[in-house]
């Protein structure tokens, strides 16, 4: 058998190149792969500068998942590593992708457990590389979705690092055979109703026979992808900190936006719609907030939603934003001024004493009432003779037609 390429040395090289943390948390399944890491972790633990444990997430989805819990426990304890199980239900909900909804559940209980300053390790690979960029190929990702799995990224209050995407699926298996390591094998990988299964067991077979090293070469492709995006954010960063409004993000000014060209205005919507925190649209949505909203009448207030997100414009402006929360305008709330009331959009707080302000009498046993604005308010603002519309008064003020009602 030729000897294996992979080897507890070339994993140590890696991890001095990784971030100073306060431990190292490896992501165990029980598979071929992250037994791989475990095992050859386990031989670095006394020139590691930072403890070393485990953690295995059990989805509740086979019925084999709790022996796989306790094979793990059996072989964590014989490497004399720390192992913690937490339990998920990864069942998925209707109009989801399993294997999505599976990823999400797993990573934001991992993200939960890793704790402030340290490495979660998992076990993905040169093939996983490959798997993964073609799978975004074919849902027509740009240069961000192509650059795949990155070596390092933060993660919850740490990071997230794979200090294998150097190694291919054959090199780990060398490396498994010759230690006679013991893994488990999950059902479910050979399911090629799951796109990636489909791609690793139908489609790359058939490609490597007519070129044997496209492992490696898609590994290059998607490092080349990876700088792209990176030049594409540099980009981004440039153009944003010309049309961003004041210091925040909160609106851009969609003046300085139709001065760039079509393509650097889809880069830096989607450049700033992440620094938001927002999903991100997909192309179609991109064109419609640039022709809907961006480029619309002066006068009109045009809207384009996603799930988990919506692009308003109002004036010469542009907001993203959560979608708003249905509100019942008939509603009235009775607020105790002696008490601070919790709304939707914050706290409200009363505090007693001279000048400007409501006035005490006006305020029957210390009460008012806060409802929502259906139109024709007029207030008299302090140092004003006259009373004047609301409407007007917040209109002068700026404030986005969605925030007055």
């Amino acid at each position: 058998m030729p000897a294996s390429t992979f080897s507890s040395a070339k994993l140590s090289a890696v991890l001095k190149s990784l971030p100073d943390c306060q431990g190292y948390v490896i992501a165990f399944s029980g598979g071929i792969d992250s037994h791989v890491l475990l095992h050859s972790i386990v031989g670095l633990k006394t020139e590691l500068m930072a403890p070393v444990s485990a953690v295995h997430v059990n989805h509740g989805l086979s019925s084999n998942a709790g022996s796989w819990a306790r094979h793990n426990r059996e072989i964590c304890a014989t490497l004399g590593l720390e192992l913690a199980v937490i339990e998920v239900d990864a069942r998925c909900p209707p109009g989801e992708s399993p294997e999505a909804w599976a990823r999400r559940k797993r990573y934001a209980a991992l993200a939960e457990h890793i704790g402030t300053g340290r490495i979660l390790l998992t076990a993905h690979h040169k093939d996983d590389q490959a798997e993964t960029l073609l799978l975004q190929l074919f849902r027509g990702a740009g240069p961000a979705g192509l650059s795949a799995m990155p070596v390092t990224q933060t993660f919850s209050l740490g990071w997230h690092c794979r200090p294998l995407l150097d190694f291919s699926r054959l090199e780990l298996q060398r490396y498994a055979l010759q230690f006679g390591l013991q893994w488990i094998e999950d059902e479910s990988n050979q399911d090629t109703g799951f796109d990636r299964n489909h791609i690793r067991h139908q489609l790359l077979p058939v490609i490597k026979r007519h070129w044997p090293g496209v492992i490696t070469t898609l590994s290059r492709a998607a490092h080349h992808q990876a700088e792209a995006a990176e030049l594409q954010d540099q980009l981004a960063r440039l153009d944003l900190a010309m049309i961003a409004e004041g210091d925040s993000l909160a609106k851009l000014n969609t003046t300085g936006l139709k001065s760039l060209t079509l393509s650097r205005q889809k880069n830096v919507l989607r450049y700033w719609l992440h620094m938001l925190q927002l999903p991100l649209p997909d192309a179609g949505q991109i064109h419609h907030i640039i022709d809907d909203v961006i480029n619309s009448g002066p006068g009109a207030t045009p809207c384009v939603a996603w799930p988990g997100a919506e692009v308003r414009r109002y004036r010469q402006y542009l907001y993203a934003m959560k979608p708003l929360s249905k509100h019942n305008p008939e509603q009235i709330i009775s607020w105790d001024l002696e008490r601070p009331l919790m709304i939707t959009h914050g706290r409200l707080v009363a505090r007693f004493g001279q000048g400007p302000g409501l006035k005490a009498n006006c305020c029957s046993n210390k009460r008012v009432e806060i409802r929502y604005r259906s139109g024709g308010e007029t207030i008299q603002p302090a140092g004003r003779e006259y009373h004047h519309e609301l409407k007007k008064l917040l209109q002068d003020q700026g404030v986005p037609p969605w925030l007055r009602d």
